[in-house]
């Protein structure tokens, strides 16, 4: 585990966070909430796989390795590129025609290889730190965007005066406007009810990447290019991020109580 903190943090110092879904804060959120509402039975299962390692540790570790070329074919893994105005029906099915490998995909096979006790540790582990960090991306809700403008990121505003994209506003600075530490955060937004609870973890994966996709409909209908956003904006959406960033943890942990 000593050389796996080297490894990772020499990686971390050779990406630019820009490229990071949810940005670092983010994917940590989601993985806290998570492990906060782990059953006994998953807690025990996932200390054979990663020791006293957090998931908030390994949250980020797939964005890390995208300065590895030998992981470039992990890429995609990271969206679902569908086209805009579907009905939930054909959204489905558009999902299971995508072709090769991608976030729908994926986490499906990360959740079997997580499950699959014939594997190694180290399968496991990366299987593990896959699925974390893919949820994770599930609920950034351009991350299920439109192909043509690479899911916001050909989309320019500014926030703040600072030029940024679609993308990255949502990936990063409406996140990190909020100034509270990842900790600090899950802390604050695990609060739901058990109701609530069950009812978002009620449904299939399928489920929670058209109500991705929707919200990403909201978002491109309220940003033009060049546009400005600041403290409208962010009254307006900080929310929406809260209660993703919520479901994402909640449904992270529904995932690993099942798998593990």
């Amino acid at each position: 585990m000593y050389m796996s903190r080297i490894f990772l943090v020499a990686l971390f110092l050779s990406v630019s966070v820009s490229a990071f879904s949810w940005g670092l804060t983010g994917h940590r959120i989601v993985a806290e909430i998570a492990q906060m509402n782990l059953k006994k039975s998953a807690q025990k299962e996932l200390k054979k796989i990663i020791g006293k390692e957090t998931l908030a540790w390994w949250s980020n570790w797939p964005d890390f390795i995208k300065s590895d070329t030998t992981w470039k074919h992990a890429e995609p893994w990271h969206y679902v590129n569908v086209k805009p105005g579907l009905s939930k029906e054909d959204f489905i099915a558009a999902l299971k025609e995508l072709p090769g490998k991608n976030l729908y995909s994926q986490l499906y096979e990360t959740m079997a290889q997580v499950k699959d006790r014939s594997l190694s540790q180290e399968q496991r582990q990366v299987a593990l730190r896959f699925l974390i960090h893919l949820v994770g991306d599930l609920h950034q809700p351009l991350h299920v965007g439109h192909a043509d403008d690479l899911g916001g990121n050909r989309i320019v505003v500014y926030w703040f005066d600072r030029k940024t994209n679609l993308h990255s506003l949502w990936d990063t600075w409406l996140l990190d406007n909020q100034q509270y530490s990842y900790t600090e955060y899950a802390r604050l937004l695990n609060i739901a009810s058990e109701e609530q609870m069950k009812a978002w973890s009620a449904g299939t994966i399928e489920d929670w990447l058209y109500e991705s996709h929707l919200m990403a409909e909201q978002i491109y209908a309220s940003a033009k290019m060049e546009e400005k956003l600041g403290y409208q904006y962010n009254f307006r959406y900080v929310k929406m991020m809260e209660e993703q960033l919520l479901k994402g943890g909640v449904r992270l942990a529904t995932l690993l109580n099942r798998v593990l």
